[in-house]
This record gives structure tokens, sequence and C-alpha cells, in this order.
């Protein structure tokens, strides 16, 4: 018998034995580990959820050097846990998963943030604030309402801040402009009829460019959210996004994904449903990292600093918020 199938015969009479020991949450045959480096020699591999010192575990919870002759290697997986969908409910709800104005459909918890020294949630302005249209303390629901979230079984959080998003004019035929006309037009009629020679003419105001699509909610209970943003981590800080920067984000409808910043300083028009067109400046621009629901997915770096906030996107591209901006704006930190 050669030493695999040797080690693969003892684990199958040992596998119970070694499971019933104190920590062990997994066994398997696989290569020894040594100094963070794979070795060829064949082991009985020992998952643990954490490592303890020998001298703290009973003589009867440690894993011998050998087993039946075989070497043993211990490794720490940290507990192993059946994975949820990122639309279900979540306690404590992580970054990542599902949330939502009670009033929208559904995008991503994006991050824990402070403000005044609370714990608040980071996503969207679209996500949290129903694009302008909600109210301070309105409840915010995980999952969101297309998740199957409901209140007040899913209330996590109440809205507290957000920037609003100013949208373009019409253009042309806009109702906006259409309304104004007619008035403009029964006041000149008015002023003609009275002999006034003064005239009402229409002016178009341009609306302001946007920097950010932002809001925070405060949780009801701060321990129903996480620090964690899952498959992720937790934050190491903050970052300035640059060109070729390498990027990951993980969001509620495609989960983990990463990327690259291909464009910085990007002046894009973004649309909001079919009638509403908003310009923004300075934004990053990724690749094909995103699809609908993603928005306000956390975007951080390779050594996991938040660069930026996701919000919008097309079938090959991905339109991320500089975090400098959303910080500033929302007077908030980390």
């Amino acid at each position: 018998m050669d030493e695999l199938e040797t080690a693969r015969e003892v684990l199958k009479a040992a596998h119970a034995e070694l499971l019933g020991r104190a920590n062990v949450v997994a066994t398997g045959v696989g290569y020894k580990i040594t100094n963070n480096q794979k070795t060829p020699t064949l082991s009985l591999i020992c998952s643990v959820a954490e490592k303890v010192k020998a001298a703290d575990l009973s003589p009867g919870d440690r894993v011998p050097d050998k087993f039946d002759g075989v070497p043993t290697d211990v490794i720490a997986t940290g507990p192993i846990r059946a994975f949820q969908s990122r639309t279900d409910r979540y306690r404590p709800a992580p970054g990542g998963v599902s949330i939502g104005h009670r009033d929208i459909t559904a995008g991503t918890l994006g991050c824990l943030v402070k403000k005044n020294g609370q714990i608040h949630i980071l996503s969207n302005n679209h996500v949290l604030a129903n694009s302008n249209a909600a109210s301070p303390g309105d409840a915010i629901l995980q999952p969101g309402p297309h998740d199957g979230g409901k209140y007040p079984d899913d209330h996590i959080a109440n809205l507290v801040d957000f920037v609003p998003i100013s949208f373009l004019g019409s253009g042309t035929g806009g109702s906006g402009c259409s309304i104004g006309n007619s008035a403009a037009s029964f006041l000149n009629f008015f002023a003609s009829a009275i002999g006034s020679e003064t005239r009402l003419q229409t002016v178009k105001i341009k609306a302001s460019d946007n920097l950010v699509d932002a809001a925070i909610a405060r949780p009801l209970n701060d321990a129903d959210v996480s620090e964690e943003i899952l498959e992720i981590g937790t934050i190491n800080s903050t970052a300035s996004a640059e060109i070729d920067m390498a990027i990951k984000k993980s969001g509620r409808t495609t989960a983990l994904t990463s990327g690259v910043i291909e464009q910085i300083d990007v002046t894009v028009d973004v649309q909001y449903g079919t009638n509403q067109t908003a310009r923004f400046t300075d934004q990053l621009l990724a690749g094909a990292m995103s699809q609908g629901g993603d928005s306000g997915s956390a975007v951080l770096d390779e050594d996991n600093r938040l660069v930026g906030l996701l919000f919008a996107g097309s079938d090959n591209s991905t339109i991320i918020n500089r975090i400098e901006n959303v910080l500033s704006a929302l007077g908030i930190e980390l």
C-alpha cells in the first residue's frame, strides 16, 4: 500500500476520534505545512477553530504528532459555517448583504462608519434614501424589500442623513419646462391686457454636479451589525485610489469580485430609472465587476484599505465614488 492510501486508511479509522477532541472542526489528508510552506509530507490534517497552546489542553484533547505512524498537522480555519445567501436575513449583518429603504427594491450594505462617535451603516442615497424621496427616521430593512424584507420584522436601522442627488433638467419637452412656459405665457397675457410692458421668460437652471451617491443609517441595536465584510474581512484604513490600483468589492448580487481602477477624474451621466439623470464628477471607473443590486458596496484595495463606494455601472464598467468625498460629504469616519 502506498503512502497516500495508508494515510487515507488511517484517517478512515481515526476521524471520529480526532473530531471528538476539543476545538477540532475538520479532518482530512493533505501535505504538512511548516513555516507557512507546503512540505512533501503527507499528513492527517486537523482543522481547528483556533490554535491553543498544548499546555492549555487536556492530554485527551491534544493532537499527537503521529497517529498510527502517520504524521499529523494542525491548522486554524476558524469555525466552519454553512454559507448564507447574501439576500438572506443576517444578524449581525455584515457588509456585502442585501439592505434597503422600505420603499425600494434592494441594494448592498457597504460597511460601518462612525458619526459623532456612533456606529452607522454606509450605503448609497438611492439604496437607503430612495433617491432623495426619503426622510430621516425612515425604516431601513435587512434584507431589502425585494429579497423578502418586511417591516417591522426586518427593520434593522433608521435613515439618518443623505447627500441629495442633483438631477439634470428634463432637456426638451419635460413636464417642468412645459409648466413653466405655460405659467409665463398666462402671466404675460395678463400683463399685456392691463397695459404692462413687463414680460416673464422661463430660464433653465443648470443642475449642480454631484460628487457622491451616499447615505447613512443608524442601527436600532449595534449588536445587529458587524464590522466584517463578507469574504473580505475588516477594513484596515482608507486610501486614495489611483490608476491601475487592484480593487475588490463584496456585493449583494455578484458577491466577491475584483478589478482594477482603469480611469480617474471621471465625469459621467448616470440614469436613475427612466426619467432622471444625474451628472457626477471626480469619479473612479473600473471594469465589469458589478451588477444591479451591488449598489452601496464598499470598494477596497489589496490591503483592505477603503477606497470607494460603488454606486453605478453598465455591462462592462463600474462607477465608484471616491471615499474621501463620501466621508467629507457626510461628516463621517471609520
